[in-house]
């Protein structure tokens, strides 16, 4: 469940910085920044659903899932292919996410 709350909460936060970029790089209306904002409350709010004993913990495993989804999005949404050294840097981000979540701790 974790990580799919992961994969969610990037695509928002990419969907809403993509909307702030859409509307300062590529010139497109200031209603790109409505589902925008509405895009990066649901990127904290989701943050916030996934179960860790820190904050800290929490964003630094979610930054492999980002890495990874961040690619995804530059190849679904901007037509770009990531390249092998793109994917074996996504999998090595991944790996590191998931020592970060799985690792067991003492209580």
């Amino acid at each position: 469940m974790t990580y799919a709350i992961y994969v969610l909460a990037a695509l928002a936060e990419i969907a809403g910085c993509f909307s702030f970029w859409a509307w300062w790089r590529l010139d497109k209306s200031a209603l790109w920044l409505i589902p925008g904002v509405a895009a990066l409350i649901a990127f904290g709010w989701l943050l916030a659903l996934v179960d860790a004993d820190a904050a800290g913990r929490t964003y630094a495993a979610y930054g492999g899932i980002y890495i990874a989804a961040s690619l995804a999005w530059l190849w679904l949404a901007e037509g770009i292919r990531p390249d092998r050294w793109d994917m074996i840097g996504a999998a090595i981000c991944i790996l590191g996410a998931s020592v970060i979540l799985l690792a067991p701790r003492g209580a």
